[in-house]
């Protein structure tokens, strides 16, 4: 929050090159963590670099595109996620089985650094609020107690941010427990389950990410409501196939039918980000992510895994590898109501 109130006074494109050299080194870093503190300090590092890179960038894609195409340059921007999560589950699979966890970790972290120094040198800021024809420009960025209360008194934001969260908690639980279901009930390798979750997430998150942009951009043009709507049905229809996913019997069946979900789950981020910056003016759209940002992360990264790793470790005792299964089971709820409050707010935003 902090950082994302400094990009929508500064410049964004500084703020985005030096918290990638943050993240990037404390990566790094990571893999010459000698006991735990070591490695928990270098994550938290990790965590406050990563804090600065998006909102910036979310709030300089907003003065490059108007509303009516917002969403599907956000979500060209979004994909950059699914094509890390491709490298780095592949290459992190394998570099992990055959070179050891801690040359992982140099091998992602050093060239985020020189790519720092490229986008310092490459990258031009547009003028704030060039979309809305420069409206920004003579504005002062509000306090962040100003912007959290003019998008909390919006039900429709309510409802938004709520249910991007509940999708993140599935879709994290999932990323992060997939891979010991499939080593424990299925008995695959890292350098396997790297693979074929880079592709999974890497191509099925990316097209479900792109395409529910594109297509909430299409919709929306007729009705507003669409780009909540959309990602409300992409939920729903997802509970049957994570079901089948985590229940299947055959590892191979059990990766195909985690397409889907991975699909579904990830075709509500860049519609939430552009229904959100449609709430604010130019010089709140960064916190205004961040604000978003922080609903999802402590709902998704704060619970998801969390939360099902402590069902599992209460079943295993009467369950044994079992527990993963049922432990992961407990997301099914979670994605139906995450797709009601899609739809809460697809109707809060009709009656606005």
């Amino acid at each position: 929050l902090p950082i994302a109130r400094v990009a929508d006074k500064r410049s964004r494109r500084n703020i985005i090159g030096l918290s990638l050299i943050v993240w990037s080194g404390m990566t790094a870093l990571s893999g010459r963590a000698t006991h735990f503190w070591h490695l928990l300090l270098a994550r938290i590092g990790v965590g406050i670099g990563e804090a600065g890179c998006s909102p910036p960038a979310h709030s300089i894609i907003s003065d490059l595109f108007p509303a009516g195409k917002r969403a599907t340059a956000l979500a060209v921007y979004s994909s950059g996620i699914y094509i890390g999560i491709l490298i780095g589950f592949m290459g992190g699979g394998w570099l992990n089985e055959y070179f050891g966890w801690r040359t992982a970790f140099l091998v992602i972290g050093i060239p985020g650094i020189l790519l720092a120094l490229v986008l310092l040198f490459t990258v031009k800021e547009p003028p704030r609020g060039l979309s809305d024809h420069g409206a920004a420009e003579t504005e002062g960025a509000p306090a962040i107690g100003q912007v959290v209360k003019l998008l909390w008194r919006s039900s429709a934001f309510r409802y938004l941010a709520l249910a991007a969260g509940l999708s993140a908690y599935a879709m994290y639980a999932l990323n992060t427990w997939m891979p010991p279901l499939l080593a424990r009930i299925h008995g695959m390798g890292s350098g396997a389950i790297g693979t074929w979750l880079s592709l999974l997430f890497g191509i099925g998150g990316g097209l479900g990410n792109y395409l529910g942009g594109l297509f909430c951009d299409r919709l929306g043009k007729r009705n507003f409501s669409w780009y909540a709507r959309l990602p409300g049905i992409a939920m729903l229809l997802a509970i049957p196939f994570t079901a089948f996913a985590v229940f299947q019997g055959s590892a191979l069946w059990a990766l195909i039918t985690l397409a889907l979900p991975i699909f579904f789950l990830s075709a509500n981020l860049a519609p939430s980000i552009a229904l959100t910056h449609g709430m604010v003016s130019p010089r709140m759209r960064a916190l205004a992510s961040a604000i978003l940002f922080f609903v999802v992360n402590i709902i998704g990264i704060g619970c998801g895994p969390l939360v099902t790793g402590m069902f599992s470790d209460l079943w295993q005792p009467a369950l044994g590898a079992e527990s993963i299964r049922w432990a992961l089971a407990t997301t099914l709820p979670v994605i139906g109501l995450g797709g009601f409050f899609f739809l809460k707010a697809a109707k809060a935003l009709v009656k606005s």
